[in-house]
């Protein structure tokens, strides 16, 4: 079943009833007026908090937790700025916990080589669906080793980067960066966000990376196999700006593109699915390869 995305913008009150997700306007200023909304619980993979004026009890936190729910909190400018997941939420958590520490480092070099490999390859797969020169990164991808000793990556990105967007763009990948760096960080967020409860429904620690580490990082793991899903954040970005170029501010409309994201169809082996599905099948095709019974993860595919 795919879990749905709901996105809150104005102040509200929100709580559980009868496990519905109630959103409730009474008092609000402005929007007494508003019919009161529900939502099952079970239905909700994503929340994210908009307005900094939204209150919810602790009674509908617990709720959406226990049922794998990722709440997302966003800052005053309505960037994703925290999140929240389950603290257990696999019945085999404590075995897959410890197959992921005791990997070993050849093992976690093969699996961030084959993450680099897919995230190269999906990314000439954008390029060529702009008709823009890819050969350059297939090659790159082929020629991906071990742990990615030859930094691979990083020749890809600065290729990709500088052809992705046209020249009048003048664009250059950076968080802090200009539009439509805006829409990435959005979009890369919504991402993270659907990753991490992948993961954690998997049965893995999030903070245990396979390549990212960083004591500050919460998520290290989905920063890393979050990489071969972030080409299809970009593909939703250009095409945006294919459209428009008024992208400075992050308007309701462009935020609806982002956050279909987890529907959007992604190749996975033979079959096509939801991002949202396949980030579920490739955190536990991870845990599988942790506890040895498999060696390839699986990886979407730019249809």
């Amino acid at each position: 079943m795919i879990k749905r995305t709901i996105c809150i913008e104005n102040p509200c009150h929100l709580k559980c009833r009868n496990m519905q997700m109630v959103v409730n306007y009474e008092r609000i200023k402005g929007y007494e007026n508003l019919p009161e909304r529900t939502v099952p619980i079970e239905d909700i993979g994503m929340l994210v908090l908009e307005h900094q004026q939204i209150t919810l009890s602790h009674y509908l936190l617990d709720k959406l937790v226990a049922n794998n729910a990722a709440v997302i909190t966003c800052n005053e400018t309505h960037h994703p700025s925290g999140m929240m997941l389950p603290l257990e939420s696999n019945s085999i958590q404590s075995e897959r916990f410890r197959a992921q520490i005791e990997a070993t480092e050849p093992l976690k070099k093969q699996l961030w080589q084959q993450t680099i490999k897919a995230k190269l390859s999906n990314q000439a797969a954008v390029l060529k669906k702009w008709n823009i020169q890819y050969n350059y990164l297939v090659k790159q991808a082929q020629d991906v080793k071990s742990g990615d000793a030859g930094n691979n990556e990083a020749k890809g990105a600065a290729y990709y980067w500088s052809h992705l967007f046209p020249d009048a763009w003048q664009f250059f990948r950076k968080r802090e960066g200009p539009p439509p760096n805006n829409l990435l960080n959005y979009g890369y967020a919504i991402l993270r966000a659907t990753m991490a409860r992948a993961i954690t429904g998997a049965g893995l620690l999030p903070a245990l990376g396979i390549f990212h580490r960083n004591r500050y990082n919460a998520y290290c793991l989905a920063d890393d196999i979050m990489e071969p899903y972030r080409p299809f954040v970009d593909a939703i970005v250009r095409g945006i700006i294919d459209k428009t170029s008024s992208v400075e501010t992050l308007t309701q409309e462009l935020k609806v593109q982002l956050l279909k994201l987890p529907t959007v169809d992604v190749l996975l082996g033979d079959e096509t699915s939801p991002l949202m599905i396949a980030t579920q099948r490739t955190a536990a095709s991870l845990a599988r390869c942790y506890t040895g019974e498999q060696r390839k993860l699986l990886y979407p595919e730019m249809p």
